[in-house]
């Protein structure tokens, strides 16, 4: 396996070298999937939006190998189902950007029931009325996240 890059947030998060509120939902050699915050924030974080990443350093999906795109994907879907469950989410996005972070993480967010359609896609984040927490918020819905996707047959 690659080494971590000693300035990559996402491989010092790995590493449990930054703060992680609620930590890992799941983790394993591959993938590493938790909770997005709006980092140096305490609040107002939108609930409901996840990374997968893997674990090891790689700036690109073309990079990934094929035992890590096979696991990213598995995971990917995993948790838009369990976002479905425990948010009664009525869609779930995911894409990956990687314009300022150069390690690749998977964007996987619900969209709450009744959010209007200005709200949809990239920018279902800024709907006014979704709900948003703190550090404590992400904890307790990370949680029963990571009950929900361990609940799944591997």
């Amino acid at each position: 396996m690659d080494a971590p890059v000693a300035d990559c947030f996402v491989c010092r998060k790995h590493l449990g070298l930054e703060s992680v509120p609620g930590g890992a939902i799941f983790e394993n050699a591959l993938v590493y999937v938790s909770h997005a915050q709006l980092w140096r924030q305490e609040t107002d974080h939108y609930l409901g939006h996840l990374f997968v990443e893997p674990i090891r350093h790689v700036s690109q999906l073309a990079q990934l190998s094929e035992a890590e795109a096979r696991e990213v994907g598995f995971l990917v879907t995993l948790a838009a189902r369990a976002l479905q469950e425990v948010l009664r989410s009525e869609h779930v996005y995911s894409f990956v950007l990687g314009d300022h972070v150069p390690h690749v993480h998977v964007h996987v967010i619900g969209r709450y029931p009744g959010a209007p359609s200005e709200f949809w896609g990239t920018k279902v984040d800024e709907w006014p009325e979704a709900p948003r927490g703190s550090h404590e918020a992400i904890a307790t819905l990370a949680a029963r996240l990571r009950e929900q996707l361990l609940s799944y047959d591997r």
